[in-house]
């Protein structure tokens, strides 16, 4: 679906991403819209001002502010190529918003912080750790979000790092946050990554702010660990939606001639896997580090195995989209033979989008809550 958003500003097409037929969702919300109108009519930025996007979803602020030239900050491929494609729809320069990634600071004071709400509130953390000392004391912080999805955590995180806040009115059943400068605020230390030893190894797992399950190991990785493929005719490996990496590092540990390739569509979930590869191995082996949307890119026929743990929800959506993409092109990338292990809650009975593709599964393992399967291509 493609839906007009109509502002101050402009009128813009957008899109989400990945497309979907028949997609229900806007690629926008309630909060993009309150933002936008204030911006255009309370607190309109100077020609020349340094404005900077936090976890702009499909790029609804940055399109509409793109006269600015802005620098929009997310940890998500697909955000990124969502603002993409959306510049492309509207004819709109790309090069007229620049766009970097979770680990990237800008090279410039900020003027105005303008801070979609994400999710995790560890990124938020995160990100108002790094970007702090670039703030001014005359900087505009402002912080929108879906009412339902700004926990108290928020305003705490925000006086924390930042300095005293005052809140807006609901609109639509959003709201947004003002953070003023305190100059007299003594930043603490940043606390990401955060790295914890993973259970019966000698490897410390580091995780960055965005990263699932960054404080331990989580019940549904721990069962898979103990599922893994032990097939040494595996020589090409991909840990899809790998997170911190664990699933690949254990299968490397496991088959010493494989070769692993780490999949995500967070920044952060790669720089995390490729720290934890290189930090358990040496410099000894190699892997592939790759940021994109699922298998898309992947040559077809060029893997043994695929092992996900695949995400039901995108941001603050949920669905099964990204999982049946995910076990769609690991039918495509697997070799004659190859193999696909899932993990996954038991009532999101993955094992019959697999028996349609694969014409098969089998049920490896599982508990009262997860269960893991693998299908076999034939």
């Amino acid at each position: 679906m493609q839906n007009f958003l109509e502002m101050p500003q402009g009128r813009f097409v957008l899109g989400r991403f990945p497309h979907r037929k028949n997609e229900l969702l806007q690629a926008w919300d309630a909060a993009d819209e309150y933002l936008l109108n204030y911006l255009a009519r309370e607190a309109i930025p100077a020609p020349e001002s340094q404005i900077v996007i936090l976890n702009d979803s499909f790029g609804a602020l940055a399109l509409a502010l793109h006269a600015y030239r802005p620098t929009a900050i997310s940890d998500s491929f697909l955000s990124r190529q969502a603002t993409l494609n959306n510049c492309q729809l509207n004819l709109i320069d790309p090069g007229k918003i620049h766009l970097l990634d979770s680990l990237s600071l800008p090279d410039c004071g900020i003027d105005y912080l303008l801070i979609k709400v994400p999710k995790t509130l560890a990124l938020l953390e995160y990100q108002l750790h790094r970007l702090r000392p670039l703030l001014k004391p005359s900087s505009r912080i402002i912080a929108a979000g879906m009412v339902k999805a700004l926990p108290a955590g928020v305003w705490k995180l925000l006086e924390r790092l930042i300095g005293p806040t005052t809140t807006s009115l609901a609109v639509k059943k959003a709201r947004m946050i003002f953070a003023n400068i305190d100059t007299q605020l003594v930043l603490p230390n940043n606390p990401y990554p955060v790295r914890y030893r993973l259970e019966n190894t000698d490897w410390w797992i580091s995780n960055h702010a965005n990263v699932f399950s960054r404080d331990s190991l989580d019940i549904g990785t721990r069962l898979l660990l103990q599922h893994l493929p032990n097939n040494p005719d595996y020589h090409r490996i991909i840990d899809l939606g790998c997170g911190n990496g664990v699933v690949g590092l254990m299968m490397a540990d496991r088959l010493p001639n494989a070769r692993i390739g780490f999949v995500d569509e967070s920044f952060m979930a790669i720089a995390s896997a490729r720290e934890n590869f290189e930090s358990a191995f040496a410099g000894g082996r190699q892997a592939d580090f790759i940021v994109g949307d699922c298998l898309s890119g992947v040559p077809p026929l060029s893997a043994d195995c695929i092992i996900c743990n695949p995400p039901f929800h995108q941001q603050h959506a949920i669905g099964d989209h990204i999982a049946r993409q995910m076990f769609q092109q690991a039918h495509q990338v697997l070799r004659k033979g190859g193999e696909l292990r899932v993990i996954g809650n038991r009532h999101l009975n993955y094992h019959q989008n697999l028996k349609k593709l694969f014409g098969n599964w089998e049920q490896v393992a599982g508990n009262a809550k997860f269960v893991v399967v693998k299908a076999v291509k034939r």
